[in-house]
């Protein structure tokens, strides 16, 4: 017996959809790939292909963002109003809720997530997100002011400025969160009246094209969205380096994410990339431990540790160092491990085997570097992807396992004597996404707060993100921010007016 998927637990439409060969959506029809290359989709909970999707190339990406071009310029798209954009994108997030069950089924069988992580975030999360950036849509404005202009005192002037969209937007997403990540880039970009032309990762792409069926269905124009599936290295190069796209937003790794800066800069387009982490979470000794151990759990956990945020570095006050390590491995040791539409399962298959060899590798090497094996770090004996969480203790500042993003269920545990002592390490790496802090101590929250190098602070829990607040990172971890007022702006470009009186 294996650790597979059960496909009798999915509807028939996920499991018609998550079957088959899927095509490129460009300019509101499916097409099939111009060099006829197609690649397999892979269920990580048994190794196996579910499914085919088309492998675009630098032609097809040429066709993709023509027709996203054509819509921002020439099509309907332009001449719509404010609330009839609203409109159409809070018809797109119905249409993802009357359906979200079987959306999480796709993304459970495609990424390896758990089925109610795929449900509550990737489907109900991606409808809130809609929701909520269709809002904007309407209270999008400029400003008027009166000028002083003091080199010519004998004229009035008043100014103005207008905010228009920016133009065509290359949104390029990862697996760990495919369908809620192209949602975070797709709703800004439908919001101030962009198009786009979306990238899934090559592994988990099934939701982003039934994402693209949705749109047609609840009315965009045609070329409005458009998805090209395929290799980072040939579809995603492609578009990034593509004359016709105006804004990259990127979410990876911090490698390729210096690749696409690199590209972008002497092209002069705007790019927002979210990249890599090595989150700290820092337990002081007057912290809540019956909130701060499973919070620390689940900080590394969570998604099975394929998380830009996760936290991955846990630093204890040294008088209950053993008390908080040895209840977050119990946590671990308490989780089943199994395919993701089991209910009963706490711990999926990782993306991929090559990403479970990966993550198996850095833990190897954290022991070969002078760490200790607390818990768990093994491969599970089945054809799928799946691996023991690992708890390593005693590495170095300057180790791989400390330094290194691993993006798995690796937690690397470290005591600490105070805060001051501590925050070198806590601040110690490329690194700048998040952190949080487990503390009473008001005073110690906040020079924890103001000390430390991160976009994101959470106190007294991890990784909690509404659609209010920018997200972003500091140092290597990303420049600029999605969600928030901060994240629609920047798919805008201000006009300056002025008149004179």
């Amino acid at each position: 017996m294996t650790l597979a998927n059960d496909y009798s637990l999915l509807s028939d439409a996920a499991r018609s959809f998550a079957s088959g060969r899927r095509e490129l959506f460009i300019d509101g029809d499916w097409r099939a790939p111009r060099a006829g290359r197609y690649r397999p989709v892979i269920d990580p909970s048994h190794g196996g292909a579910i499914a085919e999707v088309a492998e675009a190339d630098a032609a097809d990406v040429d066709d993709a963002v023509r027709a996203a071009r054509r819509a921002f310029e020439t099509g309907p798209w332009p001449a719509m109003r404010p609330h009839e954009r609203e409109a159409l994108m809070l018809r797109l997030a119905d249409l993802i809720a009357a359906e979200a069950a079987t959306i999480a089924q796709i993304e459970t069988v495609n990424s390896g997530k758990l089925i109610q992580n795929t449900r509550l975030f990737d489907a109900d999360f991606s409808v809130h997100t809609l929701r909520y950036m269709a809002g904007w849509a309407t209270k999008l404005h400029g400003k008027t002011m009166e000028l002083s202009v003091p080199y010519l005192p004998g004229a009035r002037f008043s100014g103005f400025t207008r905010l228009q969209p920016l133009g065509v937007v290359a949104g390029i997403t990862p697996w760990n969160v495919p369908l809620c990540e192209a949602v975070w880039k797709l709703a800004p970009v439908l919001a101030t009246g962009c198009t786009i032309v979306l990238k899934p990762a090559e592994q988990t792409p099934l939701t982003t094209l039934r994402l693209a069926e949705l749109c047609a269905e609840a009315g965009i124009p045609a070329g409005v969205v458009n998805v090209v599936t395929g290799s980072g290295a040939v579809a995603g190069a492609a578009l990034v380096e593509h004359s016709g796209i105006d804004k990259i937003n990127f979410t990876g790794s911090t490698e390729v994410g210096r690749i696409i800066a690199g590209s972008a800069g002497p092209r002069l387009k705007k790019y927002n990339l979210e990249l890599g982490g090595k989150s700290p979470v820092v337990i002081a000794a007057d912290a809540d431990l019956d909130a701060a151990i499973p919070g620390a759990a689940w900080a590394i956990l969570g998604n099975h540790g394929q998380n830009c945020c996760a936290g991955s570095r846990l630093y204890v006050h040294r008088s209950i160092f053993d008390t908080v390590v040895e209840g977050v491995a119990e946590i671990a040791a308490s989780l089943k491990i199994g395919p993701g539409l089991d209910p009963s399962t706490g711990l999926g298959p990782m993306v991929s085997h090559a990403h479970r060899d990966r993550v198996l590798g850095y833990v190897e090497r954290g022991v070969a570097d002078g760490g200790s094996l607390f818990f768990g770090g093994e491969a599970v004996d089945d054809p799928g992807a799946y691996l023991r969480p690992a708890i390593i203790v005693g590495a170095g500042l300057t180790d791989a396992v400390v330094q290194e993003e691993i993006f798995g269920p690796v937690l690397v545990a470290t005591p600490f004597d105070d805060m001051d002592g501590v925050m070198p390490q806590v601040n110690g790496t490329s690194f700048g996404l998040g952190a949080s802090i487990w503390s009473r101590d008001f005073d110690l929250i906040e020079d924890f707060v103001d000390r430390v190098q991160a976009g994101t602070v959470w106190i007294n829990n991890h990784n909690t993100l509404d659609l209010s607040l920018p997200f972003g990172g500091w140092k290597q971890s990303g420049v600029g921010h999605e969600l928030g007022e901060e994240g629609l702006m920047s798919h805008l470009a201000i006009k300056a007016g002025v008149v004179r009186r």
